[in-house]
């Protein structure tokens, strides 16, 4: 039986890009490009015939911009997905995470290099992968939605068999008594933006730690990812800067395209934040494992690791290497992942404390620091 192809409609009021996103589809493995529009309102019409998955979408488009085609989606076509075609500019930056919070499943950004074959190359590398984390994501909700239909025929049926745990793909571990943690710090990529604006203000005022983010973004949107996030937390949200000290009840961001670390301050002995053009890790600056290694160095096992929904491995052997001095390991689950990528390894390695949906997951944090 041939494998089912992604649908996918190319929505953007400019001809070249529409053109190149269309040639970089037809060469990616399970995909099939049901056809193009050159404005919001144009789409809105061709989900209805054409019945695409998932939309590539620019935001700013004549007669209807990319934001209300993602509200009509929200309401008329939840099943549809959207990967946003992001400008990269401060404003670009803003709209694009508005766009994430109104449900998009990524963004990528328009390339600007003096070629149409570097361009055509550059948004290949960008949509690749995350079209192959939509496939999988819907093989991954195929399977829920089939293991749900099964437990529903097992309870109709009045069988005597025990209920599964309560997070489903792999099973979740009670919450343990530990040590009080000293600083947070979170892996975050794919859905981040979102995510992080529902946990976040869940997080009390005194929580009394620092926290530490490491959300895998390009310089500028982690910027206005802080200041989205800074107006709606009782915590203090900032990109982090060179040389500040760790203070408690703040958040800080790693800025897009550098390295971000814990240090001393050979004059104060006092930790700080370094931020540093060390090279990328797992393809990755700012990098989740570069962190979480200085957190080990500087607080043991007095620290609590967090990784949520994302693609890729980012984060994973920093996690480990937290477990083994006795930190306290927290893993978004599965199904309130947009990706289940990079909790995935550390929750199949069994480094994991706590498996929680993402409306749990605050309160996990309080628990290890209070």
């Amino acid at each position: 039986m041939a494998k089912e192809l992604l649908r996918v409609l190319v929505v953007d009021d400019a001809v070249v890009y529409r053109k190149l996103v269309t040639d970089v589809l037809a060469d990616l493995p399970d995909v099939e490009v049901v056809g193009t529009a050159g404005n919001g309102r144009t789409a809105v019409a061709r989900m209805t015939s054409l019945k695409p998955d998932i939309l590539i979408l620019d935001l700013d488009m004549p007669e209807m911009d990319g934001f209300e085609v993602l509200r009509r989606m929200k309401t008329d076509a939840p099943h549809v997905g959207a990967i946003i075609l992001s400008a990269f500019t401060p404003q670009g930056g803003e709209l694009t995470l508005k766009a994430l919070e109104l449900g998009a499943f990524d963004y990528i950004l328009k390339p600007q290099n003096p070629s149409m074959e570097e361009n055509r190359q550059a948004l290949k590398d960008a949509l690749a992968p995350m079209i192959r984390s939509v496939v999988r994501l819907r093989e991954v909700r195929d399977i829920l939605r089939t293991a749900r239909q099964h437990q529903e025929t097992i309870k109709r049926n009045d069988s005597p068999l025990a209920p599964r745990p309560r997070d489903q793909e792999f099973g979740a571990f009670p919450a343990k008594s530990v040590k009080r943690s000293r600083i947070v710090a979170v892996a975050i990529s794919t859905g981040g933006p979102a995510a992080l604006a529902k946990m976040m203000p869940a997080l009390p005022g005194d929580l009394d730690v620092p926290i530490l983010i490491v959300q895998h973004m390009p310089p500028l949107f982690t910027q206005a990812l802080a200041d989205r996030l800074d107006a709606k937390c009782a915590v203090k949200v900032k990109e982090a800067s060179d040389g500040e000290a760790l203070l408690p009840n703040t958040v800080y961001i790693a800025p897009g395209g550098r390295q971000m670390k814990v240090a001393k301050d050979p004059g104060s002995n006092e930790l700080i934040i370094r931020i540093t053009d060390d090279p990328p890790e797992n393809g990755c600056r700012p990098s989740a494992d570069y962190l979480f290694r200085s957190i080990v160095e500087h607080f043991g096992g007095m620290a609590t690791g967090v990784v949520m929904t994302g693609m890729g491995s980012d984060g994973a052997s920093g996690l480990r290497l937290m477990k083994e001095h006795g930190a306290t390991i927290i893993a978004q689950d599965a199904s309130t992942s947009v990706v289940f990528g990079m909790a995935r390894k550390p929750v199949e390695e069994k480094i994991v404390d706590v498996i929680a949906p993402l409306h749990r997951i605050a309160e996990e944090i309080r628990r290890t620091v209070k």
